[in-house]
């Protein structure tokens, strides 16, 4: 039997590209999936509640979001979208909701709905699901390809969509085909720092402005970043990571990383310095602050790494010390000695190169009858719902691609 269709890889894109072919006219699909469950990062992905997409409705504002990918996926969002994604979902019974920050969620906070929606559609369209089949190998023949499958089992299609995400197998099957690959490198990860007096502020959350300089080049960010007890975490520095990714690994992770603490010009911060001196200066310096921002273990960290008295008075603060806290605040400096455990579900960059994939359809240029869905490919996003609407839309197009290829 010849499928019109055989997705490699039961992932985001994988599925929502088989439902979008066969809603569209394709008759006979199959999802082989090599591990033993389906859609598992979208099980995991926000701590089982999935980040199923954002609510940032501009497509110039949105693509900013992905550090590659960004000129190939204006043309993808003109077509289907972060509102397109939204409503995809909400006609199919699964309920969503937006938080603050622009994160969609289903209403339940459970992932569970969203691989019940997606499975069932699936079903329902006649799509067959096969887990626990890990394809080998796939060549192509004059009908169009024939897979090997864990256990040397065989099946032959007109159409392969290759959705692996980010595992090896799925550019290993590219290369086969004819496909270069650019080599893949962690995104979305911690710094790890050799300071040692942080360790004391493990928790904290705090919006700032951060530099990241690595080998000569510079990135920089404002936004929320957390203290660990090995460095830095958080949305900033998560963002900062994933532009900075192979600049980053090309130099094993070390950098230096400058923040300011209060998103402040030294003016400012001096100018505040100097009137709470004036009105505050029987108070010890380590025990009352200028900055209601700044929490009191952060203050007092940052106080002990300049060799501050534990016992001096705002009234005795030398002009030289005051200089140094000035700094402190605003341009204090950690040395970056690696990353931490890269998050977000394991994000990547590299994969298929941009230039080999035909963005209108997701075809490859290479090897016809071969679509591409997902981080496969050289796109990755932040976190934030990003990277899961990229899978919405590339399987989208690839899925309309497909059945428009078939039907020629």
């Amino acid at each position: 039997m010849i499928s019109d269709l055989i997705v490699v890889g039961g992932g985001a894109s994988g599925f929502m590209g088989a439902i979008t072919a066969v809603s569209s006219g394709l008759k006979s699909v199959i999802i082989l999936e090599g591990t033993t469950k389906v859609l598992e990062k979208v099980r995991i992905s926000g701590g089982g509640r999935c980040n199923i997409t954002n609510s940032c409705g501009d497509v110039s504002n949105l693509v900013n979001n992905y550090p590659r990918g960004e000129k190939q996926l204006k043309g993808l969002f003109s077509r289907f979208s972060t509102k397109e994604a939204f409503d995809w979902f909400q006609e199919r019974g699964l309920k969503l909701k937006v938080e603050k920050d622009g994160r969609v969620f289903p209403l339940s906070d459970s992932s569970n709905e969203v691989i019940t929606c997606l499975s069932e559609l699936a079903r329902n369209a006649g799509i067959k699901v096969f887990t626990d089949l890990h394809v080998q190998q796939i060549s192509n023949t004059n009908i169009g390809f024939t897979l090997v499958a864990k256990g040397n089992k065989t099946f032959n299609a007109k159409n392969i969509l290759l959705c692996t995400g980010s595992h090896p197998s799925g550019r290993k099957l590219a290369k086969s085909l004819g496909h270069s690959i650019i080599s893949p490198v962690p995104s979305l990860f911690s710094f790890c720092t050799t300071t040692a007096n942080l360790q004391s502020c493990s928790g904290v959350s705090i919006n700032a402005h951060i530099k990241l300089l690595v080998n000569k080049k510079k990135y920089s960010e404002t936004g929320p970043i957390l203290i660990t007890h090995l460095g830095f975490s958080g949305p900033a520095i998560l963002r900062l990571s994933a532009f900075a990714a192979r600049t980053l690994h090309a130099n094993k992770y070390l950098a230096e990383l400058r923040v300011n603490w209060l998103c402040m010009n030294e003016n400012d911060v001096r100018s505040k310095i100097n009137l709470y001196k004036q009105e505050n200066g029987r108070k010890i310096v380590f025990k009352s602050k200028p900055f209601e921002c700044l929490p009191k273990s952060l203050w007092k960290a940052l106080l002990l790494s300049i060799n501050i008295d534990k016992q001096l008075k705002w009234a005795d603060l030398s002009r030289s010390d005051k200089e140094c806290i000035v700094k402190s605040l605003t341009q204090k400096c950690y040395s970056i000695k690696s990353r931490g455990p890269y998050g977000d579900e394991f994000v990547t960059a590299g994969g298929i190169p941009l230039q080999e994939v035909n963005f209108k359809t997701m075809e490859s240029k290479i090897c016809k009858g071969l679509f591409f869905a997902g981080e496969v490919m050289d796109i990755d996003g932040i976190t934030g719902g990003f990277n899961f609407q990229h899978c919405w839309t590339s399987g989208w197009i690839a899925g309309k691609g497909i059945y428009s290829n078939s039907s020629n």
